[in-house]
């Protein structure tokens, strides 16, 4: 059976970047239905072209990324929306993943990652954050903790294995799955099933919520990020 391809609308302002990613995008098989510069055609654009996933600027002239982002949300509550931007700006960040956006990914990231990223969103229904902006999400986060939740974290911990607690880590980091089982040694397949297992015992339901929780807690035994 044939793949099927994955349809990307782009709403970005510089067009220089469109038509790179435009060409970067159409050599890996992932159709790009539409490009432009401002957000009121982008808008219009994906009532009539239906994109399988909306990547969207968030510094833009007129409408910028995040009124766009909540423009589309009221009108289709289930598309994918990925904010694709330079911006490593905390409140961005938080005021994008909480008006709906299913990601946020940079502009410098390596292509691979982010047609993997695109893949994960779409198909797997993932919500993906850039892997360096793990500490940025666990810093918006943080906050006062009773000796209650700090037990129950314990507990939570506790039931990871040894080889959850280094996937675990290797998540905090923003690695992909096929990453984490070059690194390990061990399969694709084994690696995945050793997230869901981490996922269910952390009674989270994304990669990112996982890694968040690994960094705010320290659990790697990285310096904590002031």
């Amino acid at each position: 059976m044939r793949k099927k391809v994955l349809r990307v609308l782009l709403i970005d302002d510089h067009a220089l970047f469109r038509g790179g990613l435009r060409e970067l995008l159409s050599r890996r098989q992932i159709e790009v239905v539409d490009a432009v510069g401002n957000g009121d055609e982008g808008i219009a654009l994906v009532e009539s072209k239906s994109p399988d996933v909306v990547l969207l600027d968030m510094r833009m002239p007129g409408l910028n990324g995040l009124e766009v982002l909540k423009r589309l949300r009221e009108q289709h509550k289930d598309m994918p929306i990925v904010m694709l931007t330079t911006s490593r700006d905390e409140k961005d960040v938080i005021d994008s993943l909480q008006s709906g956006a299913q990601g946020y990914l940079l502009k410098d990231m390596e292509p691979e990652e982010l047609v993997d990223a695109l893949n994960r969103i779409v198909n797997k229904k993932e919500t993906v954050v850039a892997g360096e902006l793990t500490a940025v999400l666990a810093r918006a986060v943080q906050g006062g903790e009773n000796p209650e939740e700090i037990e129950t974290e314990a507990s939570i911990f506790s039931e990871l294995t040894p080889r959850e607690r280094e996937i675990l880590c290797h998540l905090a980091e923003g690695q992909s799955n096929k990453v984490i089982a070059r690194n390990l040694g061990i399969s694709d397949g084994t690696v995945k099933l050793h997230v869901k297992a981490i996922l269910r015992k952390l009674s989270v339901h994304s990669r990112v919520e996982a890694a968040v929780i690994a960094v705010e807690k320290n659990l790697c035994g990285r310096p904590q990020v002031d």
